[in-house]
This record gives structure tokens, C-alpha cells and sequence, in this order.
């Protein structure tokens, strides 16, 4: 039997976040499995001392499905962030005799109806149950959450018998139909085709990646696609945490307009836009702790091509600025209230004044 032209493995990652925060208590298991420290094996060549986030994974059974091309194994994980989400990655092999034949199992479905989305979000749901007793201000139902496939290719498969970066230039166009899931690469633009496939990163002859929006591609041998696949699923990881907190802002902003527009000036206003200050400095601290890459230098610009894709400087910019808008509230309801008091202390002042002229005035006339 004639090998397939392409082997690998399609990964879903599907994030999610759950609560506000995370307790930091140790936890042993999760959905019956082991809670692990993960640590993907960086097998290219960095400088000693390399820091990078361990997570505590576990790895669920393995499932089997019926696809559109017969059954195939889920191997499935996920994965405890402290700023409150949830990452779960789905893996499935795959070996095919050309690109145009890789389907996204996202539109998978068992003969019952279930779909892989749906599968991935039943797993969030009972690992959130299970984690409601050390959550921090959950959700009360769970939340849509980010979703993005990595499509990984063996880098030994027979199609690909020439430098990463070569092959890509021979498939652009069939690359790009499968990163935007587009069934015919014929009716993609030149621009489209070029902008799907831009600023591909390679660290070998034979490793590739390139990413779009929705997908990436990744050129490599098997036992070196986890660290790459880490550093995209902490991306997306924070994308989803962005959002949250984007929305998080929002609703303390329209809660700050309602009240002032009132002109409640309710005594706890003030401290709540104070601990809202607090909270987002601590948000931005321990999600950039999450994808610090000291030492790993070709990680880091896997990282800085999928930060970019995602636009996560544009969600930064845009948390910042509410943030900013939130300063300045808190800013200008601490002036009023400064004023206030400020009036209080000089209408005592004019007071006692009173007082005390009356009081000479009385002695006076005695």
C-alpha cells in the first residue's frame, strides 16, 4: 500500500475564560486525571536559563469519532491558567495525498450530533463545576470562548521533499485555501493568497510556520510541534482574556456613567473605581506572565507573529484607554470629594468664627 503523500496531526485549541481569578491552592487532579506542570520539549537550540510558563495540564482518555473520512482518535488535555481560564487542545492524526483533502474537524459531528466545539465546551463546562470551589468571581454560565486549529505536518511526509520555506512557495495558494477554509483555491485573490501566507517563520531548512486568523500551518518533525503549538495556544489563550477584560471594563464604565449621570455620588463608587485600578494592574501583570520567553528566542518571534495576528496590541490599546477613562473618573470623583470636605472644614471654621464672636459679644453685655 502506497504510503500517504501527508502525515500529521490537526490541533484545536478552544479557550475560555471561566472566573474572574483563581485561588492558588494546590490542586491534585482534575475531571479524574492528574494535574501536571506542563513543559513542552524545546529541542532547538536556546541559551541556558530559559523561563517558560508551566501551566497544570491534564491529559483526558482518548475518544474515538467517526469523520467524513472515517474514525479517528481525539487525544485531549486542558489546561488551569491562574488568571482564570481554561485551554483545552484536541489532537488528531491524519495522512492524506494532498492539502485540498484536510478537512477542519471543527465541522465534525458524531452520528448523535455532537460536534467537536460542542464536545471541547462540555469538557469546560464540568471542569469549571469542578473548579467552582477555588474560583474567584465565576461566570454564571460559560462564556463562547476562542477557538483556532493548527494544521501539523510532518516535515519526513513524501510530498515534502524540499526546504520548508521551498514548498511553501510551490503551494501557496492551496496553503492559504486551507488557513481560510476556502474549498477552492482558485477563487482566492493574489492578494489574499499573500497576505494568508505572509511573514512565514522557519528556524531549520525543514520547519515552517504560517499562521492567519483563523489557522496555521506548521512544518516540522513530530516530536518538535509542542513547543510551537504552546506558544500559539498562549496567544490565543490571551486573546480570550483580552476580550474578557474588555468587557469587564465596559461594564464598570457603564456602571460609572449611570451613577454619575444620577449624580448618585454613592459613597462606595469612589472605592470601587479603586479597585478596579487594582485589579486591571494585576490582570496585565500575570497575563504577561504567561508568555514571558526569556532566553527562547525563536519561540519569542512565534509569539510576537501570532500576537500580531490576533491584534492583541490593538485589544491592549484599547484596554489602556478605558483604563485611562477609568483614571480620570477616579481622578475627578476624589477631587469633588476632596472639594467637599474642603467645604465642610471651611463652613466649621466659619462656624466656630460665629461662635466664638457670640460668645464675646454675651460677655460683653453681662
Amino acid at each position: 500500500m502506497t504510503p500517504a503523500a501527508l502525515h500529521g496531526e490537526v490541533v484545536l485549541f478552544f479557550a475560555c475564560d471561566i472566573a474572574y481569578d483563581m485561588q492558588r491552592i494546590p490542586m491534585a487532579s482534575l475531571l479524574g486525571c492528574p494535574l501536571l506542570p506542563f513543559l513542552p520539549d524545546t529541542r532547538k537550540h536556546s541559551p541556558r536559563g530559559r523561563t517558560l510558563y508551566r501551566p497544570l495540564t491534564a491529559k483526558l482518555p482518548d475518544s474515538s469519532w467517526d469523520s467524513p473520512s472515517g474514525p479517528i482518535t481525539l487525544q485531549c488535555s486542558i489546561k488551569v491558567l491562574p488568571v482564570g481560564a481554561l485551554s483545552v487542545t484536541i489532537r488528531t492524526p491524519f495522512a492524506v495525498n494532498s492539502l485540498s483533502e484536510l478537512t477542519n474537524p471543527l465541522r465534525f459531528q458524531r452520528a448523535d450530533g455532537l460536534s467537536i466545539a460542542a464536545h471541547a465546551a462540555s469538557l469546560m463546562e464540568q471542569a469549571r463545576s469542578e473548579l467552582a470551589s477555588c474560583s474567584i468571581r465565576p461566570h454564571p454560565s460559560l462564556p463562547p470562548g476562542e477557538a483556532y486549529t493548527v494544521f501539523c505536518l510532518d516535515s519526513s511526509s513524501p510530498a515534502i521533499n524540499t526546504p520548508a520555506l521551498a514548498w511553501l512557495d510551490q503551494n501557496r495558494r492551496d496553503v492559504a485555501a486551507l488557513l481560510t477554509s476556502e474549498p477552492d483555491p482558485s477563487v482566492l485573490s493574489d492578494q489574499e493568497v499573500s497576505e494568508s501566507t505572509s511573514r512565514p517563520l522557519s528556524y531549520y531548512h525543514h520547519d515552517l510556520i504560517a499562521g492567519d486568523w483563523d489557522a496555521a500551518l506548521i512544518i516540522d518533525r513530530p516530536a518538535d510541534f509542542d513547543e510551537s503549538l504552546y506558544v500559539i495556544e498562549l496567544a490565543n489563550v490571551q486573546l480570550e482574556e483580552l476580550e474578557a477584560y474588555d468587557s469587564y471594563l465596559d461594564e464598570a464604565l457603564e456602571r460609572a456613567y449611570r451613577d454619575l449621570s444620577r449624580h448618585a455620588r454613592r459613597s462606595g463608587i469612589l472605592t470601587e473605581l479603586h479597585e478596579h485600578r487594582i485589579d486591571l494592574a494585576r490582570f496585565s501583570d500575570e497575563l504577561s506572565n504567561i508568555t514571558k520567553f526569556f532566553g527562547e528566542w525563536h519561540l519569542a518571534r512565534v509569539y510576537e507573529n501570532s500576537a500580531r495576528l490576533f491584534h492583541l496590541a490593538d485589544w491592549h490599546r484599547a484596554i489602556d484607554e478605558k483604563l485611562r477613562t477609568l483614571d480620570s473618573l477616579y481622578e475627578m470623583l476624589k477631587q469633588d470629594r476632596n472639594h467637599k470636605v474642603m467645604l465642610w472644614l471651611e463652613a466649621g471654621i466659619v462656624l466656630l468664627f460665629i461662635i466664638d464672636l457670640v460668645m464675646i459679644f454675651a460677655g460683653t453685655h453681662k
